[in-house]
């Protein structure tokens, strides 16, 4: 099972398996169609408080990712995490799409760690 990562303004490829947006905020300039997307896990995305606090600031993204795990532990953000497992184990290959322009401290890093080792 193989989990990728995209960012939602890349080309969708017939390899990206099923394609999950994990951002709680609708990305801009993008439309519904275009996005080519299986599911949209609006819930799993961070708080808005942890997303501000963040801010997208790499010197912050060790603690990002720590307060997001004990996020995913409740609540809808854990019941779509659950789903997002599910799905990972029903298909051969997932990919998490999100929006961030950092690729590589966003809360779709933290989800494909999770899943590669849970």
């Amino acid at each position: 099972m193989t989990v990728k990562l995209k960012r939602i303004y890349d080309d969708y490829t017939k390899n990206d398996g099923k394609r999950i947006l994990v951002d709680r905020v609708w990305p801009r300039g993008v439309s519904k169609e275009n996005a080519k997307l299986d599911e949209w896990f609006k819930e799993i995305g961070p708080s808005k408080e942890l997303r501000q606090w963040f801010n997208h600031d790499a010197d912050k993204f060790d603690e990002f990712k720590k307060k997001y795990k004990e996020e995913l532990q409740d609540g809808e953000q854990k019941a779509n995490y659950d789903k997002l497992k599910a799905m990972q184990k029903e298909n051969s290959t997932i990919t998490l799409v999100f929006s961030a322009k950092d690729e590589k401290n966003n809360q779709a890093q933290v989800l494909k760690e999770m899943l590669e080792t849970n």
